[in-house]
């Protein structure tokens, strides 16, 4: 007992001084914890990473079985598609991983929200694999599916009071049809965007730009209408156009602003026919992706940036091809196919809003 006691004094003398210590050194991580936090979370860069087989978790659904108001054209196994192993892909960023998409947490987190893509039929692609991912998870539960106009649908869970709405505009500047001109791109006009209203705001744009077809295009700053600027040029000043009214605009302590990114397309010498597996990278800087960064760099709002290039660049196989039910004779290498690409930057957008850790933004 002695030797015990003296042992018990010295340990006590220590305890008392690890106590004086202690409100100092929670202090101390308490001022740091956040540092590392953030940290920690501008190392995962979503953009950057690979495709891997994950074959008992994807696909994340069966278009046809699961989700029978999926279009046609993005339906690639219902439009006969042989091979399946397109369909078993994770994208796997190198710095960590996406989070799974829960459909509840989701719906509950936006009940009474309206989520709004606005955009081309890429952005129709990522509207409906949304619009799926949230139906499996609540497959019991009463929705709405209406295609108002050719330029407006919407998606509603009559339970959650969520409305997924998709509003087709290509160029996300203003354009008018002229009898002798054709369609009149107006690079420096956005007066009829007052459509654009919603608590997330996703926004995308480029494949209309650089289309070419039987249809002429001009463009027009001011009263000035031109027929040979340069695409890119006229993407730009476009592009600039749109940043400008979102930041005179939208208040984004009331309404989360996304910008989807670029998807690549495979038309060209090697399309995308007889396709089956992914490509590895590293690739070449796509075409448009600086412009993209340095007008979101601009702008005042914060817009988050969804990065979702190089892993469409990789996906040479993810495109119906010749299976979108038009024959074989068309080739499409620019949509996707669903399930597939899309439901990946779902996951990103999921990461983004419900995640908090894992988001790249400028």
């Amino acid at each position: 007992m002695v030797w015990f006691g003296k042992i018990s004094r010295q340990y006590q003398m220590t305890l008392d001084f690890l106590l004086h210590l202690l409100p100092h050194t929670f202090v101390l991580l308490w001022a740091v914890a956040p540092t590392l936090y953030y940290v920690h979370a501008q190392e995962c860069d979503l953009s950057k990473g690979e495709w891997v087989v994950d074959d008992p978790y994807y696909p994340l659904y069966d278009a046809s079985r699961d989700c029978p108001f999926i279009v046609q054209g993005f339906n690639c196994l219902r439009n006969g598609r042989p091979d399946q192993d397109y369909l078993k892909y994770r994208w796997k960023p190198f710095a960590c991983d996406l989070p799974r998409f829960d459909g509840v947490k989701f719906l509950e987190t936006y009940r009474g929200k309206k989520i709004m893509f606005v955009g081309d039929s890429i952005s129709d692609n990522m509207w409906q694999s949304l619009a799926c991912l949230l139906h499996i998870a609540v497959p019991e539960s009463n929705y709405t599916f209406t295609r108002l106009t050719k330029h407006l649908s919407i998606f509603r869970f009559l339970a959650y009071e969520v409305s997924i709405v998709w509003v087709k505009d290509g160029y996300l500047v203003d354009t008018v049809r002229d009898r002798e001109k054709g369609r009149i791109i107006k690079l420096d006009s956005v007066s009829s965007r007052y459509k654009w209203n919603g608590d997330v705001l996703i926004f995308n744009t480029y494949h209309w730009w650089f289309h070419t077809g039987e249809t002429p295009i001009h463009f027009q700053v001011g009263n000035e209408i031109m027929k040979d600027m340069d695409n890119t040029e006229a993407y730009k000043t476009g592009l600039t156009t749109w940043s400008n009214w979102i930041d005179s605009n939208i208040d984004p302590s009331k309404t989360t602003v996304i910008f989807q990114g670029i998807a690549a397309a495979h038309s060209g010498e090697k399309h995308c026919l007889e396709q089956t597996k992914p490509e590895e990278g590293p690739k070449p800087t796509y075409p448009g992706v600086d412009i993209v960064q340095n007008v979101l760099s601009n702008m005042k709002s914060h817009v988050y940036w969804l990065d979702i290039t190089l892993q469409t660049q990789l996906r040479i196989d993810g495109h119906p091809s010749v299976f979108t039910g038009r024959g074989t004779s068309y080739e499409d290498c620019s949509h996707w196919c669903l399930a597939g690409a899309p439901d990946t930057w779902n996951e990103m957008l999921y990461a983004v809003l419900l995640g908090n850790r894992y988001y790249y933004h400028l």
